[in-house]
């Protein structure tokens, strides 16, 4: 009975502790259940056991980092700052590159509904500067008693709209990292971009800060590595290209395999089969679903 009782404590312990190193990351938050890149998304993604917060960041005109998937105001969930909608022709007019960030605060971004997100909960939002989303956070997982989350953070651009939407790869970086450092959170940051340009300035100044390499198009392995110039922390592609194959290439060049964005149980359950390291989701709520 003793050695039942052992061979059940190891099993549980083994599962608890596969259950620690596996990646749950909220995309944007929980962008499936509050509006995208907000503190009360990001927050609301802890409550349900995130270990990683996904965000993408963007500059404004006076250099501010801002939390943003767009460098402009998103017709799709953004309102003027009189209330008023933005057309798809006129979005990239709101260029948040060329707004000092108490302009970009005033515009309301989680009161319209998103057609592709339904089941948002609603209220008005505004985008939150990048410090001001690192001391909620880490004050809200000290209350709660939660363990403190790994960010990454994407560099979030338009290709060829340098110096337009946004500022060069090099400034991009440092603007990040002066945040970074002045919270103290090198050991738990991943900086994180489909633009190379922005991870191999990184690596080439800060070695030490984990990377994670998105790819959304079908193009082998070592081939995006050999163009990166360096081996990343992580490689995090579009689910549908991850395969075996993929994962075992991956693991085998002791990369981290991490695909977005995850939507539905039965995607989650297919990929973690595979042996993925981590997923990223807009909705969080439903893994622990699968990971019974």
């Amino acid at each position: 009975m003793k050695r039942v009782y052992l061979f059940l404590t190891l099993a549980l312990l083994s599962l608890s502790a596969a259950a620690q190193k596996f990646d749950l990351q909220g995309h944007q938050g929980a962008r499936g259940l509050m509006p995208e890149n907000t503190i009360e998304g990001m927050l609301k993604a802890l409550d349900f056991g995130v270990t990683t917060l996904d965000m993408d960041a963007v500059i404004t005109k006076d250099r501010q980092v801002v939390l943003s998937h767009e460098p402009y105001f998103n017709n799709e969930i953004s309102l003027t700052p009189e209330g008023k909608e933005i057309t798809l022709k006129d979005q990239k007019k709101y260029n948040i590159f060329q707004m000092d960030y108490e302009q970009v605060k005033k515009f309301d971004v989680g009161s319209k509904v998103n057609r592709r997100f339904p089941g948002q909960q609603k209220f008005k939002a505004y985008k939150p500067l990048l410090a001001e989303v690192i001391d909620s956070v880490e004050a809200y997982v000290k209350k709660k008693k939660l363990k403190k989350p790994t960010y990454t953070i994407e560099t979030s651009l338009i290709r060829k709209g340098d110096v337009e939407f946004q500022p060069e790869a090099s400034e991009f970086v440092e603007l990040i990292m002066d945040v970074v450092k002045d919270k103290k959170l090198s050991k738990r940051v991943v900086i994180q971009s489909l633009d190379i340009r922005t991870l191999q300035y990184l690596h080439a100044k800060y070695p030490k800060i984990k990377t994670s390499l998105m790819i959304d198009e079908k193009v082998e392995l070592e081939e995006n590595i050999k163009t990166l110039g360096f081996t990343p922390t992580v490689y995090s592609p579009y689910y549908v290209l991850v395969g075996k194959g993929l994962v075992e290439r991956c693991h085998e060049l002791g990369i981290k395999i991490i695909p977005w964005t995850v939507n539905s149980s039965k995607q989650m359950k297919y990929l973690m089969d595979l042996g993925v390291d981590g997923l990223v989701t807009d909705y969080p709520n439903l893994y622990s679903i699968v990971a019974k």
